[in-house]
């Protein structure tokens, strides 16, 4: 409650409001309601004070989500703020720039008929992926049924690397993970790899287009090459997924030759977030099917809602609209040169970044930027006085955000630096981090021992 502190000393659980907004002298708790209401610009302004203490989000290259949008479409977001993305018959344009822009994706995923383009946004890729999941285990489990075969032991193959919302779908809908660990300087799945661990209980293969631990393309062309191979051999028919939660929004602009999408017949769907490179606020991802048939109707629910019967395969049901509004008015604002442009640029401030951080010398490049705009890279194994967590330490005090961690099960023994590059990502910006770096080098140099070997660096969690 609101209090007249008198002796009272406002702590940890109380917040003294500043005399300025007239009501001098009353404290307001942390932890519960208050009793009485708060001015709003008081509330605005305590609010707004705490949240200075967060990190600057244009300095913070550890995440892939977007930091920066034209004023427009923060304009437009405001305006669109209230919208319910589920009430399509009470906001029937935004509906139709959702399905605008799953057709855009379609054809730009080279689905063969994008006409029927199929598919939905969603709150984040991670909630694209588990229903790409569930459509993969459903037709499995049809098949098999239809076959007279059992259907209760489901397996999806992927590489330790995925990100964990696929542990989370495996978990949830009781599918075995089959994770393929990094061996050597495999640091992802392989075609080999991918087939060694299937079986006909094998739902699909996950192939991820840009790996959040070092930004590499995993093979999709030759992962599926295999699996034909696989089939031919064993009758056994077993899908891709492709996880292209950020390098869906990458490659078509900047490597157009290489097939990795819906020109692979075996590609059956394809999941990628809004919001890292397709450039929007956190909030929105997208899944697009091949057609209609890889989608199983029993996934699709008619609901009569709000005066209107329609189709809803999503796992949540409100959901904000504004950023499917900013989705598609990135698609109308950039075009195809504008992605180009937006994607080449972060590509060449990530490579151009990489080839100063080898030249410092303390460090080696495991990825250069080269697919992803993402680099990462590890200190020379020789230095023994400091650690990539000490040097994501020292990064920090300068406001920095640079994540250190290390790999998974079978290369625990590496530990890496990744730089994500992003729109708003300048080579001015990547100037300023090497003359930070230049400028705490000498002092990382002079140490006797790690101050931090990742169990005591609390900076980042992959």
């Amino acid at each position: 409650m609101l209090k007249h502190p008198s002796n009272h000393r406002a702590g940890r659980d109380a917040l003294a409001l500043d005399p300025r907004f007239g009501i001098e002298g009353l404290v307001i708790p942390r932890h519960t309601l208050p009793e009485d209401e708060v001015p709003p610009e008081a509330a605005y302004q305590i609010i707004h004070d705490e949240l200075m203490l967060d990190g600057n989000a244009r300095l913070n290259v550890a995440t892939f989500v977007t930091t920066w949008m034209d004023p427009q479409a923060d304009r437009l977001m405001a305006e669109c703020a209230d919208k319910n993305m589920i009430d399509k018959d009470e906001y029937p344009q935004t509906a139709e720039l959702e399905m605008r822009c799953v057709s855009i994706l379609s054809k730009l995923w080279n689905a063969p008929d994008a006409t029927q383009a199929t598919g939905c946004s969603t709150t984040g890729s991670s909630e694209a992926a588990m229903l790409a999941g569930l459509a993969l285990k459903r037709r499995w489990q049809k098949r098999r049924r239809a076959a007279g075969a059992p259907a209760d032991r489901p397996n999806l193959v992927m590489g330790i690397n995925v990100q964990v919302c696929w542990e989370k779908f495996a978990a949830y809908w009781d599918v075995e993970m089959r994770l393929v660990p990094m061996e050597g300087d495999r640091l992802h799945l392989s075609a080999e790899e991918a087939v060694r661990h299937c079986d006909e209980n094998t739902i699909g293969v996950v192939a991820v287009l840009g790996s959040t631990f070092d930004g590499s393309y995993e093979p999709v062309e030759e992962i599926c090459r295999a699996l034909d191979e696989y089939q031919q051999r064993t009758g056994i028919d077993v899908p891709v997924h492709v996880d292209g939660a950020s390098g869906a929004f990458v490659a078509p602009f900047v490597d157009p030759d290489l097939v990795w999408d819906f020109r692979l017949p075996r590609v059956a769907s394809i999941n990628a977030s809004g919001h890292k490179y397709g450039l929007v606020y956190p909030g929105v991802g997208w899944v697009v099917w091949r057609d209609p048939e890889a989608l199983p109707e029993e996934l699709i629910f008619w609901v009569n809602y709000l005066g209107d019967d329609m189709p809803t395969f999503a796992l949540n049901f409100s959901r904000p609209g504004a950023q499917v509004v900013a989705q598609y008015y990135n698609f109308l604002r950039l075009g195809h040169a504008g992605y180009r442009r937006v994607q080449a640029y972060s590509r060449e401030v990530a490579t151009r970044l990489a080839d100063r951080i080898a030249e410092l010398g303390p460090f080696q490049l495991l990825t250069r930027g080269d697919e992803l705009p993402v680099l990462a890279f590890q200190v020379d194994p020789r230095i023994d006085n400091f650690t990539v967590f000490d040097v994501s330490g020292a990064l920090r005090e300068r406001g920095w955000q640079v994540p250190a961690y290390r790999f998974p099960k079978n290369r625990e023994d590496l530990s890496a630096l990744r730089v994500v590059v992003r729109r708003g990502f300048t080579h001015d910006l990547a100037d300023m981090l090497i003359d930070d770096l230049k400028r705490q080098l000498p002092r990382l140099e002079k140490q006797h021992a790690p101050q931090h070997d990742g169990a005591t660096a609390g900076s980042f969690h992959h």
